[in-house]
């Protein structure tokens, strides 16, 4: 894939503060943070979004979200947190590797029952 900035930082060219890794899941900060704990949690190889890794490697998205719970865990948020995958333009995902935001460290709100 050319021209991904997730396959970039997995490939060491753009820097990124490493939160948790696996042989195929990568998990760093959120440049822009909504909270105050976001990280972004990726599977190593490209996948344009959750369709695409659901239907191709399903494993692969079990392995994305174990590290997500992982995160979770390790960043302390025993309040709760949100996990958030976003796929396609009209829901908001604005880098199309598949990716899952890691939300926590306040109350959140209610974003659905």
């Amino acid at each position: 894939m050319t021209d991904c900035l997730f396959c970039d930082i997995v490939a060491g060219d753009v820097p990124a503060t490493k939160v948790l890794e696996t042989d195929r899941a990568l998990a760093f900060r959120d440049i822009a943070p909504h909270a105050p704990v976001h990280v972004v949690v990726i599977p190593k190889q490209h996948f344009v979004d959750t369709h695409d890794i659901a239907h191709a490697d399903p494993e692969l998205l079990g392995e994305v979200l174990r590290a997500a719970t992982d995160v979770a865990v390790q960043e302390g948020l025993t309040g709760g947190y949100r996990i958030l995958t976003n796929t396609g333009p009209d829901s908001g995902q604005t880098v199309f590797h598949v990716h899952v935001h890691v939300l926590g460290g306040k109350n959140l709100g209610a974003l659905a029952g």
